[in-house]
């Protein structure tokens, strides 16, 4: 058996027992395969993992940079009082199209918003908007940016609150400080900029399965 093979595998067995997917999220996997979208959605577990962040935060209001399909929109948004709000903001309008729709279709559509647009361009018409600061901050669009996000996720938060960047590990390319690739600079100047933030304390943590060997990072607002 493959090493890739074992990881799926192992993904399937925590998926059957700690994170079965209901119909709106399959719903919500089929139509964005049907869509022809990129299939870079996180994985049950993922989404589960993310659901209990935002439980354990006692998490209110919860920005998300990158929509995609929706898939992981659900898994956070399930998590919200009644309530709780999420916003997300998504660059390709079909991405949107199709969130919008799994979105409604599980019954969340009175507490998520999705806007269609470049995040750096919707982050400042957000906080032009004044918000309460978000409790939770999740990051999963364009790497290169990530540093930018980060620093407006901080913009937009107030302590305690908790801010997770997805896919850091980039298959282990982001050990290679000569990368010139964009994803990886953005990523590693991100690592390094919640690194020595006076106003962060973070970790970065390693994961395999169904999406392969990636990671994410997390950190919480100090100050």
């Amino acid at each position: 058996m493959s090493e890739s093979q074992l990881w799926d595998d192992v993904d399937d067995y925590f998926t059957t027992h700690l994170a079965r997917n209901d119909e709106a999220l399959e719903a919500a996997l089929r139509d964005s395969e049907a869509a022809e979208l990129p299939p870079v959605n996180v994985t049950a577990p993922q989404g589960k993992f993310l659901q209990l962040l935002v439980q354990l935060q006692g998490a209110r209001t919860i920005l998300e940079i990158g929509t995609l399909g929706g898939y992981s929109t659900i898994w956070l948004a399930r998590a919200l009082p009644a309530d709780g709000h999420l916003i997300s903001l998504e660059y390709n309008p079909r991405h949107a199209e199709v969130a919008t729709r799994n979105i409604a279709r599980a019954g969340l559509d009175k507490q998520v918003e999705v806007r269609v647009g470049a995040a750096l361009e919707s982050l400042p018409q957000l906080a032009d908007e004044n918000p309460a600061p978000f409790d939770l901050v999740f990051i999963d669009a364009d790497k290169a940016n990530n540093p930018h996000y980060v620093e407006w996720a901080l913009k937009l938060t107030s302590v305690g609150s908790l801010i997770v960047v997805d896919n850091v590990v980039r298959g282990g390319r982001v050990a290679d400080a000569d990368s010139t690739a964009p994803d990886i600079q953005g990523t590693r100047t991100a690592i390094e900029l919640i690194g020595k933030h006076p106003r962060l304390s973070g970790t970065a943590i390693q994961t395999v399965g169904g999406k392969g060997y990636d990671g994410f990072a997390m950190a919480r607002v100090l100050a």
